[in-house]
C-alpha cells in the first residue's frame, strides 16, 4: 500500500516537472500529497486478485478513481461528471 502511494506521488512529480514544466518554485506540493493519499487509500488496495476480475474491474476502477480525484480537488458533482464523460 505505501508503494502505491509512493508511485502515485512520483508520477505526479514527473507530470508537474516534465510534462507541465512547473519548476520547483511552482510545484504544487498539496496536489502531490493528495495523489499519494489516493494511492495509499484507494489504488493500493487489493481489490481484484485474478486477471479475469481485473479485466471486468478496470472500467469501474477508472470511473471511481476519476471521481475520487475530482472530489479531492474540489470539483462539484456536475464538473466531475462532465470531466468523466470526456
Amino acid at each position: 500500500v505505501p508503494l502505491a502511494g509512493a508511485l502515485m506521488g512520483a508520477g505526479d512529480v514527473i507530470a508537474q516537472q516534465l510534462v507541465e514544466q512547473r519548476g520547483l518554485r511552482q510545484h504544487h506540493t498539496k496536489r502531490t500529497l493528495k495523489m499519494m493519499a489516493i494511492g495509499c487509500c484507494f489504488v493500493g488496495q487489493p481489490w481484484a486478485p485474478s486477471p479475469l476480475l481485473q479485466g471486468g474491474f478496470a472500467p469501474c476502477f477508472l470511473g471511481c478513481f476519476l471521481g475520487i480525484t475530482g472530489a479531492v480537488n474540489g470539483l462539484s458533482v456536475e464538473e466531475n461528471w462532465s470531466k468523466i464523460q470526456q
